[in-house]
C-alpha cells in the first residue's frame, strides 16, 4: 500500500508500506478520507513533539471494510461497508473503561499518535473491531471523516452542560470551534455566537448559521453583550491560551462554565480573582467516551444541515505533502481539508 510518511519536522512524503493483514478482532479498511487535524499540523512542524520519524499519522477517518479477523465480525461489519474509526483505544480493563470513559484510561493508545500504529493517511488501515463504527451507505462517504472533530466538539459542549437555556460563546472559528457550535446547537442552544479573527472562518461559521464577532474590532465582552444580550453563560475556548482564557472570563456571567477543549498553550497564566469571585468553573475536555463518539457518528448520518459546508479543501495522497507544507507556512486557508489516498475522485461520496 501506499502512505504517507512523517520523517521529521516539515518532512512528510508517500512512501509503499506493506499491506496490512487483520489479526484477531481486528478489521481492515480501504481508507475512502482522512481529515488533516491541527494536531496532525502541529506534528508535521515538531511543534508538539508528539509524532516520530517513520509514523504514519491520520485519525479523522472513513473507509470502506475491506476484511475482519477472528472475533472481529457483528454491528454490520462486513466486507464493503463504510465505516468510521474512533482513534481512542483504551485498555478495556481498568475502571476508566469499565464506566464508559476510555479518553481517561492510562493506558490507552490513540491511532494517529502513537507511533507504533500505522495510521490513516494510507491506503489501507487496521482498527480494533470495537473502534470500528459501521455508517449508512445513503450519506455522503467523506461525511465520516468528520465525525471524530464532531465528537470532539460534542463532548466539549456535553461536558460543559450546555442547555438551552444558556447563552454561548465559542472562541475561535476553526474545525473544533464549528464542532462545539454545532454541538450547542445539537443541545438546544439557540444563543451561540463564534469569535473568531479570520475573515474566511467567519464567513464560514456564518454558512452555517451562526453570529460571529471578530475580536479585533473592539472589546469582546461589549461585543457578546450586544450579540447575545447578556453576558455568556458558557464559553467554549478552542484555542486554549492565556489571551482566549482571559477573554472567556471576561465575558462570561457569574457561575459561567468555561470549557478548554483548545491546547494552543501547554501552560496558562488566568486571573484566579475572576474565577473564584464569581464562581465560574474552568472545565477540561479531551477527545470523548465511545457512546458520544457513536451518538456523533448517528447524528452525522442523519445527514444534519450544514455538514456540507464544514470540507472546503480535497486532495490526494500524492498532493498532501504540499497541503501540510502551504498550511504550516500560512500559504493556505481551508479550514478543513481531506486527504483522498485512493484520489479525490471519492469526493462528495
Amino acid at each position: 500500500m501506499r502512505a504517507l510518511v512523517y520523517h521529521g519536522p516539515n518532512d512528510i512524503g508517500v512512501e509503499e508500506r506493506p499491506d496490512p493483514q487483520p489479526g484477531p478482532g481486528e478489521v481492515l479498511l480501504r481508507i475512502t478520507a482522512t481529515g488533516i487535524c491541527g494536531s496532525d499540523l502541529h506534528g508535521y512542524t515538531g511543534e508538539n513533539k508528539r509524532r516520530h520519524p517513520g509514523q504514519v499519522m491520520g485519525h479523522e477517518t472513513v473507509g470502506r471494510i475491506v476484511a475482519v479477523g477472528a472475533d472481529a465480525a457483528g454491528d454490520g461489519r462486513e466486507p464493503g461497508r463504510v465505516a468510521t474509526v474512533n482513534p481512542v483505544i483504551g485498555c478495556g480493563e481498568c475502571a476508566q473503561c469499565a464506566a464508559g470513559s476510555e479518553q481517561l484510561c492510562p493506558r490507552r493508545k490513540v491511532i494517529g499518535v502513537d507511533r507504533e500504529i500505522e495510521s490513516a493517511f494510507a491506503e489501507l488501515m487496521l482498527a480494533p473491531a470495537r473502534n470500528v463504527v459501521v455508517l449508512p451507505d445513503g450519506m455522503p462517504e467523506e461525511w465520516g471523516s468528520l465525525v471524530e472533530p464532531l465528537s470532539v466538539g460534542y463532548h466539549a459542549t456535553r461536558s460543559g452542560g450546555v442547555a438551552p437555556d444558556d447563552t454561548v460563546l465559542v472562541i475561535g472559528g476553526g474545525p473544533i470551534g464549528q464542532a462545539c457550535a454545532l454541538a450547542a446547537r445539537r443541545l438546544g442552544a439557540e444563543q451561540v455566537v463564534v469569535s473568531e479573527p479570520g475573515t474566511a472562518r467567519r464567513r464560514l461559521v456564518e454558512k452555517l448559521g451562526f453570529a460571529t464577532i471578530d475580536p479585533t474590532t473592539g472589546d469582546l465582552a461589549d461585543q457578546v453583550q450586544d450579540a447575545l444580550g447578556r453576558p455568556a453563560t458558557a464559553v467554549l475556548d478552542a484555542v486554549g491560551t492565556s489571551r482566549t482564557v482571559g477573554d472567556a472570563l471576561r465575558a462570561s456571567s457569574l457561575g459561567a462554565r468555561i470549557v478548554l477543549v483548545g491546547m494552543g498553550s501547554r501552560e496558562l497564566t488566568l486571573a484566579a480573582f475572576d474565577v473564584t469571585t464569581f464562581e465560574r468553573s474552568i472545565i477540561g475536555s479531551f477527545t470523548y467516551p465511545s457512546r458520544e463518539f457513536r451518538e456523533t457518528a448517528e447524528w452525522v448520518a442523519s445527514r444534519p444541515e450544514g455538514l456540507a459546508h464544514l470540507i472546503d479543501d480535497r486532495v490526494g495522497l500524492d498532493d498532501a505533502p504540499e497541503a501540510f507544507a502551504r498550511l504550516a507556512s500560512g500559504d493556505l486557508h481551508a479550514s478543513k481539508i481531506v486527504v483522498f489516498p485512493q484520489g479525490p475522485r471519492g469526493a462528495g461520496g
